[in-house]
């Protein structure tokens, strides 16, 4: 997988809410923590767990998957990570902004959707069954680059 990467201004900023986040909470900020959450950070592409640990193992030789693994769920759990996807095929997003996600069905690439509304509806609405915290909603269809190269069908 290709990462695209952004500005170092946006890395930056996502590294400083990390180093703070990880402080706030008693967490040390480990070189191997600080390096997959940078993988994620850095990426537009919604990287895989796999993914990061290609990015990051040639910089970290004795990284292991289940380190990724483990540090993924835990930078999701204090929420500078988002899940994407669905298990098995899981991928991951360091651009908490409220947004959305379509997924193509077809070659599994994730794409951010801002366009949506009522995602900031959503949030403040009352909701009987507790208090909401976090929105996740996913779209699944097929994506335009998909649709393009597609058989027409008689």
């Amino acid at each position: 997988m290709s990462f695209t990467i952004l500005t170092n201004e946006e890395i930056q900023t996502r590294l400083l809410a990390f180093e703070n986040a990880c402080r706030e909470r008693g967490l040390r900020v480990t070189e191997q923590r600080r390096e997959i959450f940078k993988a994620v950070a850095s990426s537009r592409q919604h990287p895989s767990a796999q993914a990061v640990f290609a990015a990051v193992r040639h910089k970290m030789s004795n990284l292991s998957l289940d380190t990724v693994y483990r540090a993924l769920d835990s930078l999701e759990k204090m929420n500078l990570l988002l899940r994407v996807g669905t298990s098995g095929k899981e991928r991951f997003d360091a651009d908490t902004r409220p947004h959305a996600h379509f997924i193509c069905n077809t070659c599994g690439e994730v794409y951010d959707v801002f366009s949506a509304p009522v995602l900031s509806e959503w949030k403040t609405a009352a909701c009987d069954c507790g208090d909401v915290t976090h929105i996740n909603v996913q779209f699944k269809g097929i994506c335009k680059r998909c649709r393009q190269h597609a058989p027409v069908l008689k």
